[in-house]
């Protein structure tokens, strides 16, 4: 599919410099949140989002409401459904499952997506049409009109691993979920060992949505039990299932408050100098989380930015490939309150790093 690509900043980046004149069409899998970002995003606007599902909708009607006389004019007309606006508020349309629609479906949308109308009320000044789709031989889909899909700015969605593991830390998503999606990234989406477009029918196979219910199974348990394994199985699938819990029994990564607290305690410098690329990076992902979602106390400041001043000198020195990997995620910026930590508390590194960078170019 040649159409761009956005993760979760540059699709928040996107819809600020989008006209809401402008319809947008978000293509990607089930279960990497597109409503959810859509809400949190344009609900700390004050605005409302209204999802419809339109792949449930059986009639137009379910759509633009019902028909009713106007006792006024002796004419029909059309109640308006639940969720138009009728305080003259903008609001963001989002039309989920565009393309499991029926086609009576989409010729209304039609309308609204030209007009901004339905039934012949138009929706408030200033509300946006946002639809989402998927893609791929293993949905049952509707084909899409190409003049409805004409009426849309079309983007795929791929939200990075990193934004998901910032998400689940911040959403207090249970360590071993979070451990085992760092250091297996594969996982997250789908079964690796999956051939690309086939139907898994009935077979589950893992996505973000998933591990979230992962998460609630075993939060607050200590030790995984037989039954705990079979529920973790019909979540995500059995081969994932065994996965995780084979990585919750074994895996002990240092965390990145671990490394911030203490690199300069012996026993956490033995630990990091025993570690391979891989370990090192979710090392590395792991202080960049920690700066960003909790609160650092003015006590730990300090040491904080000592130890990691620290940690990446070590690494340039003994360990150049993580050295890169850790300055490359500052560029990047994914971790804002991480990147204000290190700027104000970390001058110093702040040179490091960009000085680093350009010298890996």
């Amino acid at each position: 599919m040649s159409n761009i690509s956005v993760n979760i900043t540059e699709l928040k980046q996107l819809l600020e410099a989008t006209p809401a004149s402008h319809n947008i069409m978000l293509v990607g899998n089930h279960g990497i949140g597109k409503s959810e970002i859509l809400t949190e995003h344009f609900g700390a606007q004050g605005m409302p989002v209204v999802a419809l599902f339109l792949g449930q909708m059986s009639d137009p009607g379910d759509l633009i409401g019902l028909p009713c006389k106007d006792e006024k004019t002796d004419k029909t007309d059309f109640m308006p459904p639940y969720w138009f606006p009728t305080d003259g508020k903008p609001i963001v349309l989002f039309l989920d499952e565009l393309n499991r629609a029926r086609p009576e479906i989409l010729q209304t949308v039609m309308d609204l997506a030209l007009n901004r109308k339905l039934a012949g009320k138009l929706l408030p000044e200033g509300s946006r049409i946002i639809s989402a789709v998927n893609a791929g031989d293993q949905y049952q889909l509707t084909d899409l009109d190409p003049a409805l899909v004409s009426r849309f700015n079309i983007v795929n969605f791929r939200p990075t691993a990193e934004e998901w593991l910032l998400w689940a830390r911040k959403a207090g998503l249970d360590s071993r979920v979070i451990g085992f999606i760092d250091e297996n990234r594969i996982w997250l989406d789908k079964d690796p060992d999956q051939k690309e477009g086939a139907d898994t029918g009935l077979d589950k196979t893992p996505d973000r949505r998933a591990w979230k219910r992962v998460s609630d199974i075993v939060t607050d348990k200590p030790e995984l039990k037989e039954i705990d394994s079979k529920i973790i199985s019909s979540i995500v699938g059995p081969k994932a299932a065994s996965a995780f819990i084979q990585n919750a029994a074994t895996r002990k990564i240092l965390s990145g408050r671990e490394v911030l607290a203490g690199f300069d305690k012996a026993k956490v410098k033995d630990t990091i100098a025993e570690y391979g690329i891989h370990q090192l990076s979710v090392v590395n992902e792991g202080i960049y989380r920690h700066l960003e979602v909790e609160k650092v106390r003015e006590k730990d400041v300090k040491a904080y930015a000592e130890n990691l001043m620290s940690y990446f000198e070590y690494l340039t020195k003994n360990r150049k490939e993580a050295a890169a990997h850790f300055a490359n995620i500052y560029v990047q910026q994914t971790y804002q309150d991480a990147i204000s930590f290190i700027a104000t508390k970390c001058p110093m590194l702040v040179m490091m790093l960009v000085t680093y960078v350009k010298g890996i170019k």
